[in-house]
């Protein structure tokens, strides 16, 4: 068995991996890299294998780094199944379609400036039609259920934990006499954390492929993330200011409105108007309504047992309608308002920021990552005056971070999850899904427990078990 690290090796986006066994050829996940404009069209666009010659497609979840490339795959003559499970089945309908369109429109923008250097136009990475078609090649698989994908090879989905549906993989493999158990962790959740059960670890493997990308660090303590959330929502809506959450619309998102249903319940925040100005949220927030058997205990009791939609706290509304969101801006009152994009690149949560950012009463609340050279990051790096849609603007709006609702596992965490499998079986363990940095510190840190072979594979690397 042959495993050769494509996408996602020293690096956090892009995650492909081809596993060569029996003759077939199995890919594990085909996600988007991002990054520079013209790097990314390049390595996203072109593969080191023929799409035609791939038996089967696994995926762990639906997050466009992990599986935003299937359509191109599926464009260049990929034709057979593509794995998952039923949530992450419903999350990549709604996913890739619109990341299809993003390509679309940005493709335009591109060839407008190209055509005004006399350039020829580039096409679009993949389109809405391509981005449908390679939907049709989905099957969905409960966790738990094995199933099998080519000859000798069965795989069980497991909870990862890190967002609806997502899974880790146990691939159970017969080759040449030889019975090889392989897992990869996809992305693993942190725990604990509201709404999704926790991670499940692998035991009885041989070889594990593990995502690192926060293996160089441990996340700070969120046991008074609530306490905090709560005073700063009191705080602002004290002193007659708006709230403005950037946030992924996906997981994020949830996790947010969540919190908020439980703070008012327990009557720790004012009831105040609650908007979430995200199509894409909105629509996710239907689908985690229709897989309640994802929802850990803590869901079940707090809302669940009393017929309660865990996202629908008192004051809360979903906008999908552009002019339902030109309104929100137009209420005096104070209020929460949780948009996208997360990064603050695009999307409606400008509009808010160019309404609010003049306002010392208002706030903007950063509760994640946010990329160098985006908007986010200049707000948060405390910049004096920052451009939204090409016009400049003095920052008076107060900004504050709240780095806990991180989906990953730290440090700690990961070497948590690696735990029940021991050094006496695992013996090839191959991080992947890290900047080079993290992946190496967690080498380490997994080197110092006993285990005898962990390897940061570079991209096009190829290892045989």
């Amino acid at each position: 068995m042959q495993i050769e690290f494509q996408g996602g090796a020293r690096t956090v986006t892009g995650s492909r991996h081809l596993i060569t066994v029996n003759g077939k050829k199995i890919l594990l996940e085909c996600g988007l890299f991002q990054g520079r404009r013209r790097e990314s069209y390049e390595r996203n666009l072109n593969f080191a294998f023929k799409p035609s010659e791939i038996d089967a497609l696994v995926l762990s979840h639906a997050h466009i780094d992990h599986s935003g490339n299937i359509p191109t795959l599926c464009r260049k003559g990929y034709a057979g199944p593509i794995h998952a499970t039923p949530a992450t089945v419903d999350l990549c309908r709604l996913m890739l379609l619109d990341s299809a369109y993003l390509n679309q429109r940005d493709v335009e923008w591109v060839n407008k400036i190209r055509a005004s250097h006399h350039e020829d136009p580039i096409e679009a990475l993949y389109t809405v039609g391509d981005a449908e078609q390679c939907l049709t090649q989905f099957e969905s698989h409960p966790y738990y259920e094995s199933f099998p994908v080519t000859e000798g090879v069965s795989v069980t989905y497991r909870d990862a934990g890190h967002i609806l549906g997502s899974a880790t993989v146990l691939l159970e493999i017969e080759e040449d006499g030889r019975k090889i158990r392989l897992g990869f962790s996809g992305d693993i959740g942190k725990h604990p954390v509201p709404i999704l059960r926790d991670p499940e670890s692998f035991e009885d493997i041989d070889a594990l492929i593990m995502e690192s990308t926060y293996g160089d660090r441990v996340h700070e303590d969120d046991e008074h993330s609530e306490e905090e959330l709560s005073a700063v929502i009191n705080e602002v809506i004290g002193r007659g200011g708006n709230l403005i959450i950037p946030a992924f619309a996906v997981g994020r998102t949830q996790h947010l409105v969540y919190t908020l249903h439980l703070l008012l319940e327990k009557k720790r925040i004012p009831r105040t108007p609650i908007y979430v100005d995200s199509p894409m949220a909105c629509k996710a927030m239907d689908i985690f309504r229709q897989h309640p058997t994802s929802f850990d205990k803590e869901t079940y009791d707090h809302f669940v047992n009393d017929d309660q939609d865990p996202f629908a706290p008192e004051g809360f509304a979903c906008i999908r309608e552009v002019e339902a969101s030109k309104r929100i801006n137009e209420i005096k009152d104070p209020k929460i308002i949780i948009s996208a994009s997360g990064m603050m690149e695009g999307g409606r949560v400008l509009h808010h920021l160019r309404n609010n950012i003049d306002d010392k009463r208002s706030m903007v609340l950063f509760v994640g990552f946010a990329a160098e050279h985006t908007l986010a990051r200049r707000l948060m790096d405390g910049a004096e005056k920052v451009k939204i849609f090409g016009e400049e603007y003095r920052v008076q709006c107060e900004t504050r971070i709240m780095p806990y609702y991180s989906a990953h596992a730290d440090r700690d965490g990961l070497l948590e999850f690696l735990a029940p499998a021991t050094p006496d079986r695992l013996k090839n363990v191959f991080l992947v899904h890290g900047e080079e940095r993290g992946a190496m510190a967690l080498r380490d840190h997994i080197r110092e427990r006993g285990y005898s072979s962990v390897k940061v594979p570079k991209p096009g690397d190829v290892h045989t078990i």
